[in-house]
């Protein structure tokens, strides 16, 4: 038997007493109990040992009834000890009678106070375990339960005599039982206690809703280290898991505003605000996200294909984002309107209630019968139904009080329903959105009007030139809203000659646009009195200093066929290249002269001898200037390019703009390129 049992505990004391009353067995818990050793005990009467005075004539009647057969006898009585105080002790007294029919008295006895002790502790153990609002449990070494308090009764919905001898999978049906056990054998065979684990499921107590329970699990182990089982302790913290999962939601919320806040409104540019605002609501709020513009609030509507009845609201898909590239979400992409293409929605499209009356629209747990108001056909419908679609959500964009679309959320793979946070959230990046696709759509509108206006005032007919090749290219500024003033154009002068112009107004947009358009007629006006290239510069910066502030740098230049002559002057312009048959090509050295609107400063013509297929290469700087290059390297790189020289002006032209153009597109290009053309021979008589 293993030491440090209850009896060690209580330290019991066997005391046998023969008919006469002497003391016959004293075990070693007797002489720890009253003093006395054995050979001082043996043999002398107890009551005259271990009784005082007083109380003998009590103790011999007890006795006499005890060994007449009356019964045991318990309770506390004084007994002195060998030092001479009295202690009570408590007693329990039998008769017992051996083979030859001897009777005998036998007493167990223990300290008083620490049996009442034991009592207490057994007593607020059991009061503990019974009223404690924790669940508690008991299991045995096979891991079946041997105790369990009301508290997990209550907890996993079972009365205490279904847990008892039965195992985990029986009491918890809902819930892991595996793991659950898997972690029970782990601490029974290292003793190392696991605690404050989070578990989340559910119980028979309520098998309709998740709850989080706080579990820990400890070794029982007895006297000597024997292991007796294992203890676990179940708290429910639903509270605080819901509360903890709201803040870490709520942090989560955070971090996609900050994100959107970062992201969203990169560039002016419509489409790319649109996919911005698409991609970063997945995945944290969708599994597909697409972005709905009215097509009527863009700049440059599609043709509307007729739909039946009613009135339709038109969209264009703008940008559609998926959260995972799995099949489920690959299969409910096929659903969506593809990108760039216009859809019509009846009015009890979900999409199209949402638009027209500003108001979020969402369908939390979607119906099979809800699919045909979600989705633009019955194919599509069919589609999302196979994907799994089961939660909905639509929230308008509204900027500066109008409607400009719709932010399209789905779920698939996320398995939680759109709910009021989400729709606050949602609303929250869509009205941030909307701003910056208002903002796009504003710089695209004052873009698209400055590029009309350009269009108008450029040549609409290749020019024609007496004795030239003309070729020209012009290519806008890359940046919504920022088209800027550059222009060209070739002049017929009488006697056959030719005026070419290329100028660079200072400045964007439409103002920028206009004076390139008054200094263009300003220069055919000037062009038409045959003057030379320095006069029509003094003139043209006179009239530029009268534009309210406005500067332009020119290049005007001359061409005389007959002489083979051209003469040319600057305003603050690049110079001019030429490129010669069998020769490098050369930056033609030229007074620089100050841009158009400075004032007072003389401008200088230069005259050059042309041959035929010589060719001369005027443009602005926005073909040659970088953020990132110097300009001489740029200038080096021009000439390199043109002294490899194409077939046809066309040519060079496609490819001074694919080798040298920033791919940024930061500044407008005008380039033209004219050819000298051999004369044709006189006629003869």
């Amino acid at each position: 038997m293993e030491p440090g049992g209850l009896l060690d505990v209580l330290s019991v004391a066997a005391v046998l007493l023969d008919a006469e009353g002497r003391i016959v067995l004293w075990s070693p818990q007797a002489r720890r109990l009253f003093g006395w050793t054995a050979e001082e005990a043996l043999g002398r009467q107890a009551a005259g040992l271990l009784v005082a005075e007083q109380d003998v004539g009590l103790v011999r009647k007890l006795f006499a009834d005890v060994m007449r057969g009356g019964g045991a006898w318990a309770g506390v009585f004084p007994v002195r000890h060998k030092d001479g105080s009295i202690r009570p002790v408590e007693f329990r007294n039998m008769r017992l009678r051996n083979r030859q029919g001897e009777v005998f008295a036998l007493g167990i006895a223990a300290d008083e106070s620490t049996v009442r002790g034991v009592e207490r502790d057994l007593a607020l153990s059991a009061r503990l375990v019974a009223q404690s609002p924790i669940g508690l449990a008991v299991l045995d070494t096979s891991l079946r339960y041997v105790l369990v308090n009301p508290a997990l009764e209550r907890i996993n919905g079972l009365p205490a005599e279904r847990h008892l001898g039965h195992g985990v999978r029986e009491a918890l049906p809902l819930l892991d039982a595996e793991r659950i056990e898997t972690a029970m054998r782990q601490v029974m065979a290292t003793g190392t206690p696991l605690l404050n684990l989070v578990a989340v499921g559910r119980t028979l107590a309520d098998p309709d809703h998740d709850h989080a329970w706080s579990v820990s699990y400890f070794r029982l182990e007895g006297p000597g280290g024997r292991i007796l089982g294992l203890a676990t302790s179940v708290i429910d913290v639903s509270e605080q898991h819901r509360l903890t999962a709201e803040a870490a939601a709520a942090r989560r919320r955070l971090a996609v505003i900050a994100r959107a806040s970062a992201r969203i409104g990169s560039t002016l540019d419509l489409d790319t605000t649109a996919r911005e605002l698409s991609e970063v609501v997945v995945p944290e709020l969708a599994d597909l996200a697409a972005v709905d513009v009215l097509d009527a609030v863009l700049p440059d509507p599609l043709p509307a294909p007729a739909a039946p009845g009613g009135h339709p609201a038109a969209f264009r898909a703008l940008a559609l984002a998926a959260a995972h590239p799995s099949e489920q979400v690959r299969t409910a992409v096929r659903a969506a309107d593809p990108t760039g293409t216009l859809a019509l929605y009846p009015a009890d499209r979900l999409v199209a209630r949402c638009a027209a009356a500003g108001e979020p629209v969402l369908v939390a747990r979607v119906a099979p019968a809800d699919l045909a108001r979600i989705a633009r056909d019955e194919q599509a419908a069919a589609i999302l139904a196979e994907a799994g679609l089961h939660s909905y959500l639509a929230v308008p964009l509204i900027a500066r009080g109008e409607v400009l679309g719709a932010l399209d959320l789905k779920r698939l793979r996320n398995t939680a329903p759109f709910d009021q946070d989400d729709v606050l959230l949602a609303q929250e990046l869509a009205s941030r959105a909307a701003v910056c696709i208002d903002n796009a759509r504003w710089y695209q509108n004052q873009r698209h009007a400055a590029l009309t206006l350009q269009r108008h005032l450029l040549p609409r007919r290749r020019p024609q030139a007496e004795g030239l090749e003309i070729a020209y290219r012009y290519q806008p500024k890359g940046t919504a809203g920022e088209v800027g003033g550059d222009w060209f154009d070739a002049i017929a002068q009488d006697h056959g000659c030719s005026a070419l112009v290329v100028g660079d107004v200072m400045g964007s947009g439409i103002t920028a646009a206009a004076t390139m358009g008054q200094l263009r007629t300003a220069t055919r006006t000037l062009t038409g009195l045959a003057l030379d290239p320095a006069e029509v510069l003094t003139h043209l910066d006179r009239t530029t200093d009268e534009l309210d502030e406005s500067i332009a740098t020119c290049v005007y230049a001359v061409y005389d066929p007959h002489a083979l002559h051209c003469r040319i002057a600057l305003a603050g312009h690049p110079p001019p290249v030429l490129v010669r048959r069998g020769a490098p090509p050369v930056l033609l050295e030229l007074p620089t002269g100050a841009p158009l609107g400075v004032g007072g400063v003389p401008f200088e013509s230069t005259g050059i001898d042309l041959a035929p297929c010589d060719r001369l290469v005027l443009y602005t700087d926005g073909l040659v200037e970088t953020r990132d290059d110097s300009l001489d390297d740029r200038l080096d790189r021009l000439l390199h390019l043109l002294a490899d020289r194409q077939p046809s002006l066309e040519a060079t032209c496609d490819r001074l703009l694919a080798e040298l153009r920033d791919p940024a597109g930061g500044d407008d290009v005008a380039l033209l390129i004219a050819e000298v053309t051999p004369r044709r021979p006189a006629p003869t008589a």
